[in-house]
């Protein structure tokens, strides 16, 4: 099981190495940036469709229990 401690280690690396999480229903959700998503005891908030200054639009909230895993968006190919 993912955790919220493994989510927010990957967010105050420095430097920061962009990251997915991979949902059970399929969906994923690229977190570009350390600002990109906010963790709680038991989810993650995903800000989604950034504006140019990185402000989000709205969040999708995550449920621990439902992340099946975090790859590095280095080592994907589109």
């Amino acid at each position: 099981m993912i955790t919220a401690k493994q989510i927010r280690e990957l967010l105050e690396t420095k430097p920061f190495k962009p990251f997915r999480i991979c949902m059970s229903d399929g969906t994923h959700f690229d977190i570009t940036n350390h600002d990109g998503a906010f963790v709680t005891k038991y989810t993650v908030e995903v800000g989604l469709n950034l504006d140019p200054d990185g402000f989000a639009e709205y969040v999708s909230r995550c449920a621990l229990l439902h992340i099946t895993k975090l790859k590095d968006l280095k080592t994907i190919s589109h």
